[in-house]
């Protein structure tokens, strides 16, 4: 359904969203209680120009274009909706994976520390005009997708799921874990290929003293993968190097600070960063900011990924790293530190580039969001990014300017058992960017530039 429904202009919100915009991302650790939302800034001729694909806290998915119009939605009943590329679903546009329904755990499912966990039962891929055309869940164990955080169709036509496993694994504290795997899931819906992170947990790079620490750990949720890419064609591969095999899987973890890749063919990790880094420094993430230089301390980290072929830095990996709590035993983090964007040398394991709040001209700290987030690699060189926490996205240039803003309008409504007030959440999982000819064609959008006036010189006039 098409409902862009509105021409956007310069209006005095419009202006009123450029100031506060500036604002909110000064305050990104203590989000002030009123701010604009929608399209903060935009600059048409530095931007790259393209759709935003992302689920908002109201269970719609909406597709929107840089001016914040909405061009299309489906309904979603998880955070997650990854587009298609045409060429891996007949050749038609507009093809997305999302989740069909949850219902609440039961059983086995409840481990240790959990009263409640929702689950998701069904997933699927549907069309442009919503209809289902594959699904998964009645065919996977306990009839249940228990799908989590991410999934990818491969060339082949079947589709990778990342899910959970709640089961025993000898030599761990908890008598249940919530395992990580990955199944191979071909158009029947039946599982064809399966990983299990439990099977492989001497292979990650731990020490002997951090492994003892994994297993002695009163978290069952133990690595909490939150991510599963295909690596794809990379100049490594081509080079020799065959741990960088296209057809191979990277996955990273958040609770154990590692990013790995497994070989498709043998199930074997090949390749890990982590889960030990050099420190950072004693003056927090910008006291190192100079490029390249060996890859210091990522924690918590999010959207692991090789950058695709033919885009800039194509081979390199592109990672949000949070700051955020993680690690066995756990990382010091600074007080005052920010999140930032890494881009890594995977075979020198040195950062290339990197993004903080500092390359905008702003305070490192302003920038930050301590779970959840994503990043990804424009066409023109820009980075789109998701600040998941506050619901901002923004591209910025090579040089770190901010060429675009958004904040996301559609938050979560709920209550807080102990004062039953409303709690509102504005948090996005993960938004990702949509080049125009993945749509229909003759679908709808818009290229106006936003201007923010100075925010030190714009107030809002009081009621008389």
């Amino acid at each position: 359904m098409k409902i862009f429904d509105h021409k956007p202009t310069k209006t005095a919100f419009t202006l009123l969203a450029g100031a506060l915009g500036t604002c909110i991302s000064l305050s990104a650790l203590a989000e002030p209680s009123i701010f604009p939302t929608g399209t903060l800034r935009y600059d048409p001729a530095k931007a790259y120009n393209s759709f935003v694909l992302f689920t908002g806290g109201d269970k719609i998915a909406r597709l929107i274009d840089l001016n914040g119009n909405p061009v299309h939605q489906w309904r979603n009943e998880s955070s997650l909706i990854t587009l298609i590329d045409p060429a891996l679903a007949g050749g038609e546009p507009g093809h997305v994976l999302l989740t069909l329904a949850t219902e609440e755990g039961s059983g086995p499912d409840l481990v240790p520390g959990r009263v409640g966990r929702r689950v998701s039962k069904t997933i699927g891929e549907q069309d442009w005009q919503g209809r289902t055309v594959w699904q998964f869940g009645e065919k996977a164990p306990g009839g249940r997708a228990q799908q989590h955080h991410d999934w990818a169709r491969l060339p082949n036509g079947n589709t990778l799921v990342l899910a959970n496993l709640v089961h025993p694994v000898p030599g761990f504290a908890q008598p249940n874990v919530l395992d990580d795997v990955v199944y191979e899931v071909n158009p029947e819906g039946e599982i064809v290929w399966t990983w299990q992170a439990s099977d492989h947990i001497g292979e990650f790079g731990f020490t002997p003293e951090e492994l003892k620490l994994v297993k002695a750990s009163k978290n069952a949720d133990y690595l909490h993968l939150n991510n599963l890419k295909v690596v794809g064609p990379n100049r490594w591969y081509d080079a020799g190097d065959k741990r960088f095999h296209p057809d191979n899987l990277l996955i990273d973890s958040r609770n154990a600070n590692f990013i790995a890749i497994i070989d498709k063919q043998s199930g074997q990790v090949v390749w890990t960063l982590g889960p030990h880094y050099p420190a950072i420094g004693e003056s927090g993430i910008n006291a190192s900011r100079k490029t390249p230089r060996p890859v210091d301390q990522i924690s918590g980290q999010h959207d692991a990924h090789i950058i695709p072929a033919g885009l800039p830095g194509a081979g390199n990996l592109l990672v949000f790293d949070n700051q955020g709590e993680g690690g066995y035993p756990p990382a010091a983090l600074t007080v005052t530190g920010g999140s930032r964007i890494l881009e890594i040398d995977p075979v020198k394991k040195e950062i290339v580039w990197q993004y903080t709040a500092e390359d905008s001209g702003r305070p490192g700290w302003s920038f930050r969001s301590a779970h959840i987030s994503n990043a990804r690699r424009l066409p023109n060189g820009n980075t789109f990014i998701d600040e998941g926490e506050v619901g901002r996205f923004f591209q910025v240039t090579p040089a770190g300017e901010i060429v675009w803003e958004y904040i996301n309008p559609y938050p979560s409504r709920n209550q807080d058992r102990q004062t039953g007030r409303e709690i509102v959440n504005y948090q996005v999982y993960r938004a990702q960017p949509v080049p125009y000819e993945w749509v229909p064609a003759g679908t709808p959008h818009a290229e106006n530039a936003v201007i923010p006036p100075d925010p030190s010189q714009f107030h809002l006039s009081a009621v008389k």
